[in-house]
């Protein structure tokens, strides 16, 4: 007598979850945000629209996780094969100046990577009429990175490179929000040595040195 092996619905979770990620990701990508559908996800993915809305309750959600595992997947690969992802701070090399601009040089490229600025334009876009998205996209996405620098700069204020009263929560904002906001809009290109310029600005201001 044959026994047959009953289905692994957890498998088979993981892999309709992993298809819909693909499908919103790809989607995005070839028609656009606004022309991208729950029911256009469903069918690419092979999956019922119900099987959506059981897990998410907007197709800016599902782009939303779609891209923090996209954002994942890149990390593991970055760690190496049978190596664990680690969460690394801005490297201190005892040069803020430097670090910064590394850092902000890497978000650059993956700025300019058609594989990540397709989604990360659709969710800013999506975020404009949808706070509910805007705050799940800052706090699961945006706020851990801005962590990073304001670490990097208290580390700097304890070795007396940047000023003791200096917030740096709002410090960041002087090099990140100017790179965003050109990305955005389009104003003009973003560049290595655009990024380095803001590093420089924000930390040697505008008066003659």
């Amino acid at each position: 007598m044959t026994h047959k092996t009953a289905p692994d619905s957890a498998r088979r979770s993981e892999k309709s979850r992993r298809a819909i990620y693909d499908a919103a990701l790809t989607l995005v990508g070839e028609a656009g945000y606004q022309r991208t559908t729950i029911e256009g996800i469903a069918a690419r993915a092979g999956v019922g629209k119900q099987t959506i809305y059981r897990w998410w309750s907007s197709k800016g959600e599902v782009l939303l996780e779609a891209f923090l595992d996209l954002q994942e997947q890149a990390a593991e690969q970055a760690a190496g094969p049978g190596r664990e992802t680690v969460e690394y701070g801005i490297p201190d090399t005892g040069d803020l100046a430097a670090d910064l601009k590394n850092v902000l040089r890497a978000t650059v490229d993956e700025l300019l990577d058609p594989k990540f600025e397709v989604p990360s334009r659709a969710l800013a876009a999506a975020g404009v009429v949808d706070e509910r998205l805007t705050k799940d996209f800052v706090a699961k996405l945006l706020e851990p990175q801005l962590q990073l620098y304001v670490q990097r700069l208290k580390a700097a204020q304890d070795a007396g490179e940047v000023r003791p009263d200096i917030d740096p929560r709002i410090a960041l904002e002087l090099f990140v929000a100017p790179l965003a906001q050109r990305w955005l809009q389009r104003t003009a290109p973003i560049s290595y040595d655009y990024t380095d310029t803001l590093v420089d600005y924000a930390l040697h201001g505008l008066a003659p040195r």
